[in-house]
């Protein structure tokens, strides 16, 4: 009993200790998440534009349950939308802004670059010409292998072009063409998940809670909110963090824009003070044109942050409201998890209450004590089955399937009520033309007595200590379910005559005329059961004559064995069951008288079984 014990303590504690050891090393699971990362880390280490806000609140939006939640989902997603393509755009801004100085093997690339370029203007004219040369009065081009080799032509100088397009900016380091990539693979993304998307519907918190309507279901909806609020609260607190970059970012932006503007002013002043004969230099223009292109880069990247800052800020609010309606529902599952619990702690409370009330009313009956102690142990097990059964009902609610819940209990009733169901049709057969009745001799499974109670389900005999010993029963009392009625056998000694063989024993010593003497016996033995052996084949030849069976002979034969002491003489001969020891004993009677000689002569002996002594 130790060892199962602590067995049973040591697997649970094994398999907790397991669990804990699987969440440990499984931690990072959810790293891919963009608001897990570490602050101020991009989305993806090769992509150029932080596109964070979008894939956080595409992570979290399938997580929306409530039709609040569902529309606090969608407007995120809009505002981070919109927030990422203003990211695009201002990186697009400051690639093309950037002013390089080529040197080296990026200055020859350009050249190159150049005149390639020169090369495809030259092909497309070409190509433009001879389609109008070959263009017919109907509309269509004429075939002609001059505009096929020049269509060629053209096709591989464009590729070249590109080729050399994207070796120069990356040996210049501009960003531009992998920025509309990106751009390209983005919109790309987003018309895929705008065409996933539709309209979810959804209930409203307090009816998208209520359909927890189980103490499992409420307790999982707990879990999953508290999950779900510790990433809402991740993603508003990576949310604040983009606003305070941005805030720098923007007074940064500002900055510049301001004194890109204040130069612009400066600059305006010095031609006013010039003579008015004298023109201005060309370089001075051109430097003044350029700080005038600056000052308006930098006033619409400054406008674009602003927007962006904008939005980060109404994703923020939009988190915040978020948060708020996840925290209501997670309110309001718990408090109707907490009545889910008040409800089984009721429930145990009946049960208790309602066995105590019960153990009491038994208590003052006067019934047989073991009675009394089966009856308790009855009814504080259906109490405490019937409680149990209700508590189930509350933690995991009614079965979906009941057809199919009800088809299996059905098989496992039939199953572990098998032997009742075959006692109960078993009655039927007893109470049959061929069955018993109370007051029969019967012999069931090996055991014989006389039938005392025949009951729907279980059969009583008065037990004896052979089914032939009437009148000495051995006082127990023996039950049998019905079922052997139909899966065992029963052997019924009370039908029409009950008639059955039976037999005696007599020894003759030496110097006895044998033949004589076992020709006596014989007669008396025909004559004592004369009129029963003709009852017996009477009723034996009518019970067989419809089934065209041999026909029974119930003669009494006289069968001689060689013994130690003479010769054994056994007389077997057909009897009422009843009757067995009457007719018996009358027969030794007759036996003994025939057996009887003058004193000189030694009497025959009687040598019966010491069984049949000692019932004489």
């Amino acid at each position: 009993m130790k060892d199962l014990r602590r067995l049973a303590i040591a697997l649970p504690a094994s398999l907790l200790v397991l669990c804990l050891a699987a969440a440990w090393w499984t931690r990072g699971a959810m790293a891919h998440m963009p608001f897990l990362k570490a602050n101020g880390s991009h989305a993806g280490a090769n992509n150029l534009v932080d596109q964070r806000p979008w894939q956080t609140i595409e992570s979290l939006a399938p997580l929306a349950v409530s039709a609040e939640e569902q529309s606090f989902a969608h407007e995120a997603a809009r505002l981070a939308d919109h927030e990422v393509d203003q990211a695009f755009a201002l990186a697009l801004r400051q690639a093309a802004f950037q002013t390089r100085t080529l040197t080296g093997d990026a200055l020859a690339l350009q050249d190159k670059v150049a005149q390639v370029q020169s090369l495809v203007k030259e092909d497309q004219g070409k190509v433009d010409a001879l389609t109008t040369s070959l263009k017919q009065p109907n509309g269509s081009i004429a075939d002609s292998d001059d505009l096929d080799v020049a269509k060629a032509q053209l096709q591989l100088d464009t590729d070249e072009l590109a080729d050399l397009t994207e070796q120069l900016a990356r040996l210049s380091g501009d960003q531009r063409g992998e920025l509309q990539q990106e751009l390209t693979a983005r919109e790309a993304a987003m018309k895929k998940y705008d065409a996933a998307q539709g309209n979810t519907g959804g209930q409203i918190a307090v009816l998208s809670a209520r359909r927890y309507g189980t103490l499992y279901g409420r307790v999982s909806a707990w879990f999953d909110q508290r999950s779900r609020i510790d990433l809402i609260r991740q993603a508003k607190a990576e949310t604040d963090n983009d606003i305070v970059a941005l805030t720098a970012k923007h007074a940064d932006f500002e900055k510049k824009a301001s004194t890109a503007a204040a130069s612009i002013n400066a600059s305006s002043i010095n031609p006013s003070t010039a003579q008015p004969s004298t023109a201005p230099p060309q370089d001075a223009i051109k430097s003044r044109v350029a700080r005038m292109a600056q000052a308006h880069a930098f006033s619409q990247m400054h406008s674009i942050v602003e927007d962006q800052l904008q939005t980060q800020q109404q994703l923020s609010a939009v988190y915040g409201k978020w948060l708020a309606q996840v925290e209501l529902q997670h309110s309001i599952v718990t408090h109707l998890a907490l009545q889910s619990l008040s409800l089984i702690a009721f429930l145990i409370l009946c049960g208790v209450l309602l066995a105590t009330f019960v153990g009491q009313l038994i208590d003052r009956s006067r019934m047989e004590q073991r009675r009394l102690h089966t009856l308790r142990t009855i009814i504080g097990l259906g109490i405490q089955f019937v409680t149990l059964l209700l508590v189930l009902l509350v933690i995991f609610g009614a079965p979906s399937q009941v057809p199919t819940i009800l088809g299996l209990g059905a098989a496992g009733l039939t199953v572990v009520f098998q032997d009742f169901i075959l006692a109960f049709f078993g009655w039927f057969i007893l109470m049959g033309k061929n069955g018993i009745r109370v007051g029969d001799w019967v012999e069931i499974n090996g055991v014989g007595g006389e039938v005392v109670e025949i009951g729907l389900f279980r059969t009583a005999l008065l037990e004896t200590g052979n089914w032939t010993d009437k009148g000495h029963p051995t006082g127990r009392r023996v039950t049998f379910i019905n079922n052997f009625a139909i899966s065992g056998q029963y052997f019924n000694f009370s039908t029409t005559g009950q008639w059955m063989w039976d037999e005696i024993t007599v020894n003759i010593p030496p110097g006895v005329d044998s033949y004589k003497t076992i020709e006596a016996i014989h007669n008396t033995v025909l004559k004592q059961t004369e009129r029963d052996a003709k009852l017996a084949e009477q009723e034996w030849q009518s019970a067989t004559r419809q089934n065209g069976l041999s026909q029974f002979k119930a003669t009494p034969s006289v069968d001689m064995r060689p013994a130690a002491s003479g010769v054994d003489i056994v007389v077997r001969y057909v009897i009422r069951a009843g009757d067995r020891f009457d007719v018996r004993n009358r027969l030794y009677q007759s036996v003994i008288d025939l057996l009887h000689k003058p004193a000189d002569t030694p009497p025959a002996r009687s040598i019966i079984d010491q069984r049949e002594l000692a019932k004489v």
